[in-house]
């Protein structure tokens, strides 16, 4: 394919520099390419995530495809609605950056050493719910911005921490940020968090075969299980859902080393009064089958309940 093709992109320093680890990529393996910035209603709005919705940043990004002006577009894969489109096609779902989330704290303090009424900044839902199961008595308060306005509030004295993906600090360049990475027994990650989406029109099979030469197995597998397990969540609850997926290696009786597909999950009830969790293992091939195995078990255990208690 001789002519450039154009990368749609949010106007974000995350989206981009995320964009352009795609843009390089291509450029590598000698496809040219270039950047086009999307402007969406979510970055013209200052409001809660929660209320504009997260399918605008999507959105926008998929209209441009549609139209002609993008011949492909790189989203933050947990911001993709969990419902398959069949306009189009994820191409390719790039190595994983750290999916875990990331505590920025005031004098280096980790989550344990916050004093209680500690004042704690996140504007999901999910990670807001989960602190309030911890039981640290923080007081969490809603937070809107890019990166580096995220990161002043806490230089600043006006918030004692803040929590973010640690894939988007990954990402800038700004890991020193990081007073602790919360492991998943504390808090599960979103599910697909940290990791990008390469989407195309579905019927444009020369650029997607291009494309799906950045793919990478065993992310678009994890991937695949927790969006699996929070569709069949969506579905039944509106609870703040977190998961997290790997390949992992095993061994069998006569010391074969094997591939196993885990997963774990949890719901949260949004006070923080109970966090339901389930895991499980399978063949990676049937990475579908294990996010509905372990939403089962989510649902078995109380999901739904869990939901209209919290209302």
């Amino acid at each position: 394919m001789g002519e450039v093709i154009r990368i749609g992109t949010r106007g974000s320093l995350l989206a981009t520099t995320q964009a352009g680890t795609i843009r390089d990529a291509l450029v590598a393996a000698g496809h040219p390419a270039e950047l086009v910035m999307i402007s969406t209603a979510g970055d013209r709005s200052s409001g809660p995530i929660a209320d504009i919705g997260v399918g605008v940043f999507t959105a926008a990004l998929r209209e441009a495809i549609l139209d002609g002006q993008v011949d492909a577009a790189v989203h933050s894969h947990k911001d993709l609605p969990t419902a398959d489109d069949p306009r189009f096609r994820i191409a390719a779902v790039p190595p994983r950056e750290d999916a875990r989330d990331a505590l920025v704290a005031r004098d280096g303090l980790v989550l344990g050493e916050l004093p209680a009424g500690a004042v704690v900044g996140t504007s999901s839902p999910r990670r807001a719910a989960q602190l309030r199961a911890l039981g640290l008595g923080l007081e969490i308060r809603p937070l809107r911005g890019n990166l580096d306005t995220r990161l002043n509030r806490v230089s600043s004295g006006e918030l004692d921490a803040i929590v973010v993906a640690r894939a988007g600090l990954a990402r800038l360049g700004r890991l020193d940020a990081v007073t602790e990475t919360l492991e998943p027994v504390q808090m599960l990650p979103a599910p697909a968090q940290g990791a990008l989406a390469v989407e195309c029109r579905a019927g444009d099979t020369a650029l997607a075969a291009l494309l799906a030469e950045l793919d990478d197995t065993d992310t678009r597998l994890a991937v695949t299980a927790e969006r699996t397990l929070l569709a069949e969540l969506e579905a039944g609850c509106s609870a703040p859902v977190g998961a997290i997926a790997e390949v992992v290696e095993s061994i069998d009786e006569d010391g074969r080393v094997f591939e196993e597909l885990s997963l774990r999950g949890c719901v949260a009830a949004l006070d923080g009064s109970d966090v339901i969790r389930a895991s499980g293992i399978g063949s990676p091939d049937r990475a579908r089958e294990l996010g509905v195995s372990v939403a089962g078990e989510l649902f078995e255990l109380g999901a739904r309940e869990l939901m209209s208690d919290a209302r």
